[in-house]
């Protein structure tokens, strides 16, 4: 039959809980001194890639802080009901990140910008690159595990700033050495649907299963990852059936 739990140990919600104040710490932290740094080079190169990439970083760090609130609260059940507002945050800088993306995109497309190239972009998207993937994975882990969906939520804000390196990276290197200045508008456009889908999700809490109080004694399905949910939560992937 299908194993239960009843979700992380005290010790182990705190041990959680410091993990994930120490992820959105160093998320901040790597995104403040990337806004500065692509807003300032995108002004220089006259790259509105660059500047909007720097914008990016601003709303992730909007997110971040918002999920830092959350968990400054020592008590547990202060943070569960600081969730819903949490999760509104974060759905909205999903969306404002769609909406300045697919504008910024637009005028791209419209060929009303011609950037310079910017080797300081390039390191930066570099870097980012392959710094964010990490961040995300070990607060997507610790968010499963807790039962957090605005942690999960989080760490898919600081994934999509990954792929948005991605196409950065990708459209100042064809800028700089081909010329095609198309590249980076239409991957965009394909970040920013994929923006509103995941606010969306945060809006309505489909990011991951709110585990309740270890105490209440409330069973809930455990699956591969160690995520203790509820039948058909996303967050979790599919659930282990084993035998008796």
């Amino acid at each position: 039959m299908t194993a239960i739990s009843l979700g992380p140990s005290p010790a182990r919600r705190d041990a959680l809980t410091r993990r994930i104040r120490l992820l959105v710490t160093a998320t901040i932290t790597y995104n403040v001194i990337e806004a500065i740094v692509a807003i300032s080079a995108g002004t220089v190169a006259s790259s509105t890639a660059l500047v909007g990439f720097g914008l990016d970083s601003v709303i992730e760090v909007s997110s971040a802080a918002a999920v830092a609130w959350q968990f400054s609260a020592h008590d547990h059940a202060v943070r569960e009901a600081r969730e819903k507002t949490t999760l509104r945050i974060i759905a909205v800088s999903f969306f404002a990140l769609a909406v300045y993306v697919s504008l910024d995109a637009a005028r791209s497309l419209a060929g009303t910008a011609e950037a310079d190239r910017s080797i300081p972009g390039i390191v930066l998207a570099a870097l980012s690159l392959a710094i964010m993937p990490f961040l995300s994975a070990a607060q997507r882990r610790a968010g499963h595990e807790l039962g957090s969906a605005s942690a999960v939520a989080d760490s898919k804000q600081t994934l999509l700033c990954t792929y948005l390196s991605a196409v950065l990276l990708l459209g100042l290197v064809a800028n700089a050495t081909l010329g095609w200045s198309w590249a980076d508008p239409i991957a965009a456009l394909v970040i920013a649907a994929v923006a509103v889908k995941e606010g969306r999700d945060a809006w309505r809490g489909d990011g991951c299963c709110a585990a309740p109080p270890a105490t209440a004694g409330v069973p809930l399905l455990q699956t591969e990852g160690g995520c203790g949910c509820r039948p058909g939560c996303a967050c979790c992937g599919p659930v282990q059936e084993t035998d008796r």
